[in-house]
């Protein structure tokens, strides 16, 4: 007989556990709000938590520019500058590595 405690819902494990000290008046407002949707307090909690988790995470992985600085790029992509004299000796260098060394050094990220 298995006695974990977790629950299992919609496929998911629950077996972590969320606590929080809040004022009566915010407890109060988010049991309206949860009762409008229709939800228990705890699944309102967690939708909302994660829905705004969501939006900030999406927002770090997203770049915004300027006009100005929009254009810079697409030029710098389209038109890239020529490569330096040090640039193309590092690439020669880079270039008679063994195999094996650059593989270390790609997964390291260490410079010889």
């Amino acid at each position: 007989m298995n006695t974990s405690t977790a629950h299992t819902v919609h496929g998911h494990s629950k077996a972590e556990r969320l606590e929080a000290r809040i004022s009566s008046k915010q407890k109060t407002f988010l049991q309206q709000a949860a009762s409008i949707q229709g939800r228990s307090l705890t699944d309102f909690i967690i939708t909302c938590a994660q829905d705004a988790a969501m939006r900030i995470l999406q927002d770090y992985d997203v770049i915004s520019l300027s006009a100005k600085d929009r254009d810079a790029f697409v030029s710098a992509l389209l038109k890239p500058p020529r490569p330096s004299r040090r640039l193309i000796a590092a690439a020669r260098r880079y270039k008679k590595l063994p195999d094996t060394t650059r593989s270390l050094q790609a997964v390291s990220g260490s410079l010889i």
